[in-house]
């Protein structure tokens, strides 16, 4: 396996996790039995040995469409929607993959706001140059991506006229209803389906996060790849030889020591955005009936500069996982300045990602010695196959910890009550009679 699980600063004893043997494995079990809550959303659980081949290769196919006809994709999509792909693109082409333009096309993310100079500046960015739209949606009504779809709809049909606009128009909804799919079905948009029995944070290696990873040149191979060989590693049914287990274990042990908060830290920007993929995950997942480990997500040594003094000295109510990388790919010494007016001549000669690795260990050891436990996560190298290994990965410690936790992981009920109030006060059809008590409550504010 590219991911390797270390517990030595997680500040739990080796009886504690034996104590939480039964109910991990029992709820390992109950995933794998289909027995639990939410048991009707696992399609993510056998997706890497199950998906689609026929709509892969049309994905692929699809994706080389793409990059031939156009230097932009504008992803549309809000939540689980959007969220994985952007993750994946700048997990494996770094947080400049647009700009460098090593391969595949310059993918951006439209849909997840309700922003106009957001949109503008996107507008901007593309300027005269050729792009197509990936409009991802289950029912086509979602807020959010329905605006962003009408305006970059809008501005296809304006540049390339109806006709041109369709074949640039490429849809990713439910298989048989919704808004979106009678639109597709009507204009003739290729679409791709969100299955019925994965929900939005887990959609990611589906075609839902599939199309614009592809597009933007990753290796949707080997991302599945990654995936299946971490499903057949962490259905193993023993605690002790399931990491993913393991995990789920330390987090439901740290909730019971007064952990209410947990950091997803990581030392390399690239994975800036798989902290936001992971809070939703996590947050989306676990935060309900008044429970839940709080997600956050940290860039180290950035973050060290700004929310450091927290870590270290705040109240102590939380814990770090850290996601190290092993192999950055790249190694840019340091120079020798015979000046040395900033004192760095120590470390003339050592490689940046030497450096990286000295502050990560003595990050490490000043916030354990400081009463904030560490668990890391080390990763060989940041590809398409590690990616679709992490994916993974924290998808089964998710759903064990989730039941764990006695909580259906796979629904979000929560979700709805801001839309019901938005809904209302912009006078949405079917919601008039709460905008006046809403729009009373609003007074002075």
């Amino acid at each position: 396996m590219a991911i390797r699980l270390n517990l030595q600063n997680a500040g739990l004893r080796e009886h504690e996790l034996e104590y939480a043997r039964p109910l991990a494995e029992a709820a390992n079990r109950a995933l794998h039995e289909r027995s639990g809550a939410g048991s009707e959303m696992l399609g993510w659980l056998d997706l890497p040995e199950a998906y689609d081949r026929e709509e892969f290769a049309r994905i692929q196919a699809a994706a080389k469409r793409i990059q031939e006809q156009s230097e932009v994709l504008v992803a549309i999509g809000i939540g689980g929607s959007y969220l994985g792909a952007r993750a994946g693109l700048e997990f494996v082409k770094g947080p400049f993959g647009n700009q460098l333009r090593n391969k595949g096309a310059e993918v951006y993310f439209a849909g997840n706001n309700l922003s106009s100079a957001y949109v503008q500046n996107l507008f901007d960015i593309i300027g005269d140059r050729d792009f197509s739209v990936n409009v991802i949606s289950k029912s086509g009504t979602t807020t959010e991506p329905a605006v962003a779809f009408r305006l970059f709809k809008a501005r296809l049909e304006e540049k390339y006229g109806k006709d041109g606009a369709r074949e640039r128009i490429y849809a990713t909804t439910d298989a048989h209803k919704g808004a979106l799919r009678g639109l597709a079905e009507e204009e003739g948009y290729e679409t791709f389906v969100v299955p019925d029995n994965i929900g939005g944070r887990f959609s990611c290696l589906s075609a839902v996060g599939l199309l614009p990873m592809a597009a933007g040149g990753m290796d949707i191979a080997r991302v599945m790849q990654g995936c299946a060989d971490a499903r057949t590693a962490y259905s193993n049914p023993k605690l002790s030889e399931n990491d993913a287990m393991r995990y789920a274990s330390v987090r439901y042990g740290m909730l019971a020591k007064g952990k209410c908060t947990e950091i997803l830290a990581s030392y390399e920007p690239s994975l800036t955005m798989f902290g936001e993929w992971y809070k939703q995950l996590m947050a989306e997942s676990e935060g309900k009936d008044g429970k839940g480990l709080f997600p956050v997500s940290a860039n180290f040594t950035t973050d060290l500069h700004s929310i450091g003094q927290f870590i270290q000295d705040g109240a102590r109510s939380l814990f770090e996982t850290v996601l190290w990388v092993e192999r950055s790919g790249h190694d840019l010494t340091v120079p020798e300045d015979p000046a040395n007016v900033d004192g760095l001549n120590f470390a003339a000669g050592m490689t940046m990602q030497q450096m990286n690795e000295k502050a990560m260990k003595g990050t490490l050891l000043a916030h354990v010695d400081g009463g904030t436990p560490n668990v890391v996560i080390t990763l060989d190298r940041l590809d398409d196959y590690t990616f679709g290994e992490l994916v993974y990965f924290f998808w089964k410690s998710l759903a064990v910890s989730g039941y764990l936790l006695g909580v259906n992981p796979f629904d979000q009920p929560g979700v709805e009550a801001y839309k019901k109030n938005m809904f209302a006060l912009l006078g949405k059809p079917g919601f008039e009679s709460a905008k006046a008590a809403l729009e009373a409550r609003l007074q002075g504010i």
